[in-house]
Order: C-alpha cells, then structure tokens, then sequence
C-alpha cells in the first residue's frame, strides 16, 4: 500500500486564541501518546499549574477573545 502524502498547510495568520487553541490540542494528543487516558489527559490540559515549568503559558485574554468574535462578524 502506498504512503499518502500530506500537503504541509502554512498559515502566518494564526491569531493568538488560535495559537493557545493548537497548543492546547497538540498537549493533549501528546498526553494520550505518552499513556494517558482521556480523562486524565483532559484534567492536566485543563490545569495549568500542572503544566512542565518550561511551558511558557500565556492564558488568551478577554481582549484576544472579543478580537477574534469581531473578526468573524465581519
């Protein structure tokens, strides 16, 4: 069987609660890779002073929120 190839999607217009949002995703999936069952995994992204201390986690404000809202009425 033949290896499908992907088509690598650049996007420079990713918006912060955007990048927060894939950040979040990609944290998950690694948890569930490294063992964790859905729960837990869900339980330590929603916590974030569980996060690793080289995690520079900075939470979406509501000004990066109500930005992107605007956004999409447009």
């Amino acid at each position: 069987m033949a290896a499908r190839k992907r088509k690598a999607v650049i996007d420079e217009s990713y918006s912060k609660l955007d990048e927060h949002c894939i950040w979040l995703h990609e944290f998950f999936l690694s948890l569930r890779k490294a063992g964790f069952n859905n729960d837990n995994a869900l339980w330590i992204i929603a916590s974030p002073e569980s996060y690793p201390e080289w995690i520079t986690y900075k939470k979406p404000t509501v000004a990066d929120i109500q930005k992107y809202l605007d956004e999409e009425e447009e």
